[in-house]
């Protein structure tokens, strides 16, 4: 028998090949957004999910991650259906920009088996683990500042979660199930994980999901408590603090392919340099989980102090107000400073006070800051309120306690309690009478006052700008009424004024 080997392709044209046998399309959903492609992808294991496979979101133009469930039992997943609905209607709240996006999900019916199909955030430049290894490899040492942006957003996170009503618990945070993308944005993958294994036992799914607690390599991310029952928000601070120090150390040393032990953990914070590195590492991994630290108070220590905080909240009202600014404004606004003029001044009695002049600051670090603040790297959840958030109350129930949950309603949200003391309001013609620029200050109670500007045309009336410039100036709804009424007076007649004007003319 003659058995002919088929001639292997060299150079591109074999390249062009495989990339062309990945890239075919094998699914479709049923709604047609998403392609399903042959090449596998891995994303952090989660229990039950049989396989993940590259994604094509056709609306978008992104790759995105087609996640898929088996279940080989009918009777089974009849039985679980309802419950399988709610927990994937829940997970598509989670809301984060440091939290991988819960896209879709659909369930698809067979003869022979059941699948539940779902679409994930794609991290294309991979995880945490695999940077810090190619950061190791090169000889390379942790840049103190990415370490502070990384810390800073991953606590960002577990604070979102953890400050849900009831708590959302993660229960799977190693630095394989956290991935960071090429503009440094840091995102946490798997927040699914508890809940998967709640409501996909073993026994009902086809094929046994790999579990991170039983993988000998990653037991050390777990604190002592876990899996014990009543285990809370500290477990995930103490993964936290391993994912930290991991990160300040590129790598904790194990001893082959055995687990790390106790005594690498504490030898690898004992090499920190930084004695504040060192406090705050030490404070997540305290083996009492009653004395860690809660991931909101974690955003406030000092060794994560960075950026000056009003420079954070300035940028951030920037950033969230840009939709009332015209375009390119940073920029046209810097052009026009000029650079020896002083911006700010510090007095001092006793000494030389400090002048800021407008030449210290780089208009190309601004705008580099200002999309990064956009970005989500700089995230301003040090002035956030501890309010729960109205996400998935489900989300972190025990399988039992999950039957018997009905889709959450939003918490109240918090009223304005404020009042306007004092109102003021000037109105100015420009461009040769074709324009009305308005300028309007509130005094308030708290000293927090507002002041508000815009142009308005002949054509606006009265009561339109009235009633979008009390929006905009965020008001209780009593005063509200009472500003509205009066800038309507206060356009009206200053129109009045200026047709009289015209008349006389």
């Amino acid at each position: 028998m003659t058995m002919s080997v088929p001639e292997r392709k060299s150079g591109s044209e074999g390249k062009e090949e495989e990339s062309e046998d990945e890239s075919e399309i094998l699914e479709e959903s049923p709604c047609g957004r998403w392609q399903k492609r042959k090449e596998q992808v891995s994303q952090g294991n989660v229990p039950g999910v049989e396989s993940a496979s590259l994604a094509m979101d056709t609306e978008e133009g992104v790759e995105v991650v087609w996640n898929e469930v088996l279940f080989s039992d009918k009777k089974v997943f009849k039985a679980q259906e309802d419950k399988i609905k709610e927990m994937f209607e829940n997970l598509m709240q989670v809301e984060h920009p440091n939290i991988v996006k819960f896209h879709k999900y659909w369930l698809d019916m067979k003869e022979s088996q059941a699948r539940v199909i779902f679409i994930t955030e794609y991290m294309s430049s991979g995880s945490l683990k695999q940077f810090l290894k190619k950061t190791k490899k090169n000889h390379k040492t942790m840049n103190v500042k990415a370490w502070k942006r990384w810390c800073t957003q991953i606590l960002s996170a577990l604070s979102y979660l953890h400050s849900c009503d009831p708590p959302i618990i993660h229960g799977n945070l190693t630095c394989d199930t956290i991935f960071i993308q090429h503009n440094g944005l840091i995102k946490i993958g798997s927040v699914w994980h508890r809940l998967f294994v709640n409501v996909f036992p073993d026994a009902s799914v086809h094929g046994k999901g790999r579990q991170h607690r039983d993988e000998q390599r990653n037991q050390h991310f777990f604190a002592p408590e876990y899996g014990a029952g009543g285990d809370d928000y500290a477990i995930d601070i103490f993964s936290f603090g391993i994912c930290a120090l991991e990160m300040a150390v590129l790598e904790i040393q194990a001893n082959g392919d055995t687990a790390v032990s106790k005594e690498a953990i504490i030898n690898a914070g004992q090499s920190l340099e930084d004695p504040l590195m060192r406090e705050f590492t030490q404070s997540c991994l305290r083996h009492e989980a009653k004395l860690r630290p809660t991931a909101h108070d974690l955003l406030f220590h000092r060794v994560l102090f960075e950026v000056h905080s009003l420079k954070l909240l300035a940028a951030h009202c920037l950033i969230n107000n840009q939709y009332l600014l015209p375009e390119n404004c940073v920029e046209e606004k810097t052009k026009s400073f000029d650079p020896n003029a002083i911006m700010a001044e510090i007095k001092h009695d006793d000494r030389q006070g400090v002048q800021l002049k407008y030449s210290h600051v780089s208009p190309l670090e601004l705008d580099k800051f200002l999309e990064d603040v956009k970005n989500g790297i700089y995230p301003l959840m040090n002035f956030a309120s501890s309010r729960p958030h109205p996400v998935p109350r489900a989300l972190s129930l025990s399988q039992e306690q999950v039957e018997t949950v009905k889709t959450p309603t939003p918490e109240p949200q918090e009223t304005e309690t404020r009042k306007v003391v004092q109102m003021h309001c000037n109105l100015e013609p420009v461009e040769e009478g074709t324009k009305t620029h308005l300028s309007l200050f509130l005094k308030m109670d708290d000293k927090l006052h507002r002041q508000l500007s815009c142009d308005i045309l002949p054509t606006d009336t009265s009561k339109d700008l009235a009633s979008e410039l009390v929006h905009y100036a965020f008001i209780n709804e009593e005063d509200s009424e009472k500003v509205a009424g009066f800038l309507e007076d206060a356009i009206n007649r200053h129109r009045v004024r200026m047709l009289a004007a015209g008349s006389t003319q």
